[in-house]
């Protein structure tokens, strides 16, 4: 792939996880903005939008060279429009030419003897050009002696309802993949059409990816479906979810045992539901996302229930973290009155669930799978189907366990360094310079040195799910010890009124 030279004021095609190409400007980042870390980026403004990023030099493309390119391949209303404020833009002299300095840019930026002058302070956006940036706010005057931050990180997730950035090499950057894990035997090496809009690409990995095949999928946007969406549950998770359904274009019907908490979705647009079993009687797919087996349990037994909205042909999806057993009792109750059932525990936080990037593992029914491709679609940048029901709900306990014993880990790491009097900043910098450098690893240290533990996933939760990977370990006779340690140490937390913070206030279990 050729190196993308670019400089402060070049205009750039840049995209962005799952939203496809969309015009912009590099500009500088303001002073107090810390540089992330990791590869090569640029910050850059984008036309018609209220966005600004860090884009990888990867992902962006210079505007011209590209043009004919990306307007053949996206026609969305506000795409448009962004397009039509570049050009203007360009009318108006503001713009410069990106993809090659010329050599009178060079000639201009040397003195008489060859020498190259130094950076002189740019006005990043005029006051005669700034309504092209629908909603932005002026940048202020800076140099462009240093624009090239070294890791993608989002400023600010600006409303971009309407569109999506698409990939430009799917098989690198995916606009969404759908994984159909075989559990018993090994898929044919084939290509196999499954429904209108998805292929089956089948390898020797066990693993079958299903990618959209249609050329709406492939240009970035998501065809809704014509089902009716339900949606029981609007806590951290459930919330970004019912968003990104309702901004894809799905009918939704959404129910929440506070009931205060559908106001705001019914203003975007979204139905009420008075029960349970009235969201299931008027939805042909319904998902549920809450706190744990009892809540699971009470919703589809419960007075009012799910089970009594069930009818031949209608589906219910359970998007919580619980326990296999759970997940096996509520597909039996479903299924003996005609239901079809799929598990869908969703693997992210109330950022990723907010920003539609969620890992959602499913298993059980794969036609309600399938009938659900576009809502995963729009909730999540990859779902896998791991085959009978209780696969999902097992994957899911381990992957908690895991993420749940590493962040205690860390806490007890950076109390270390504190205790040993060394620097928890420093210790923090040297471990995103190694090989276990992550967003997960950065954000929660930041959280924990700044003493900010707003939830993005309750310290309660993790606990509950490490307490029922234990669970499952003891029913296989498997040891976990280290899950074992760290359940400890959040019910230590848990002891200390941090039950509601995030789990990075495992921390404070060790400072007490």
């Amino acid at each position: 792939m050729a190196t993308v030279h670019l400089r402060i004021g070049d205009l750039v095609w840049g995209k962005l996880g799952r939203y496809p190409p969309w015009p912009g400007k590099v500009v500088s980042p303001p002073k107090d903005l810390k540089k992330p870390r990791g590869k090569k980026c640029f910050f850059v403004k984008f036309f018609g939008t209220e966005d600004h990023a860090w884009i990888k030099v990867e992902q962006l493309k210079p505007y011209h060279p590209h043009k004919e390119e990306m307007l053949k391949s996206n026609k969305g209303k506000r795409f448009q429009q962004a397009v039509d404020a570049v050009e203007e833009f360009l009318k108006k002299g503001k713009g410069k030419e990106q993809g090659s300095h010329s050599s009178s840019d060079d000639k201009k930026s040397s003195d008489s003897k060859g020498r190259k002058a130094p950076a002189k302070p740019m006005k990043i956006i005029e006051e005669d050009d700034e309504d092209l940036f629908k909603g932005g706010s002026s940048d202020k005057e800076l140099t462009d002696s240093d624009p090239e931050p070294s890791s993608v990180q989002r400023l600010v997730a600006g409303t971009v309802s309407g569109f999506k950035w698409e990939s430009s090499r799917v098989k690198d950057d995916p606009h969404f993949h759908h994984f159909l894990l075989s559990q018993s035997e090994k898929p044919a090496s084939s290509m196999e059409p499954i429904s209108k809009r998805l292929k089956v690409v089948e390898e020797d990995t066990r693993s079958t990816s299903i990618q959209a095949a249609d050329s709406t999928a492939l240009n970035g946007s998501i065809t809704p479906t014509d089902k009716r969406i339900g949606f029981l549950g609007l806590g951290l998770m459930g919330s970004g979810v019912v968003s990104n359904l309702l901004k894809m274009g799905h009918v939704v019907t959404v129910w929440n045992r506070t009931a205060e908490k559908c106001d705001l979705f019914i203003q975007e647009g979204a139905r009420l539901g008075r029960t349970p079993a009235e969201v299931v009687s008027m939805c042909d797919i319904t998902f549920s996302c809450v706190s744990d087996p009892k809540a699971a349990r009470d919703l589809v037994l419960g007075p009012s229930g799910v089970l009594q909205g069930i009818r031949p042909g209608k589906c219910y999806v359970e998007m919580s973290t619980i326990d296999p057993e759970t997940v096996a009792e509520l597909s039996q109750v479903i299924t003996s009155r005609g239901g079809r059932f799929l598990e869908a525990p969703v693997s992210g936080s109330q950022q990723l669930s907010n920003e539609g990037m969620l890992v959602i593992l499913a298993a059980g029914d794969r036609s309600v799978y399938e009938d659900c491709s576009s809502c995963f679609q729009a909730m999540g940048k990859t779902s896998f189907f791991l085959g009978e029901a209780g696969h999902a709900a097992r994957m899911m306990l381990i992957l908690n366990m895991v993420q749940g014993s590493f962040m205690a880990t860390i806490a007890e790491g950076l109390t270390l360094a504190q205790a040993t009097g060394q620097s928890q900043q420093t210790f923090l910098d040297i471990l995103c310079q190694g090989q276990m450098a992550s967003a997960f690893l950065d954000q929660k240290c930041q959280n924990i040195l700044q003493g900010n533990f707003k939830p993005d996933y309750y310290l309660k939760h993790i606990q509950k799910d490490l307490r029922l990977a234990i669970s499952m370990g003891d029913s296989v006779n498997h040891p976990t010890p280290m899950a074992a340690a760290a359940n400890e140490v959040y019910k230590r937390a848990k002891a200390l009124d941090q039950s509601d913070n995030d789990m990075s206030a495992v921390y404070r279990a060790y400072i007490h």
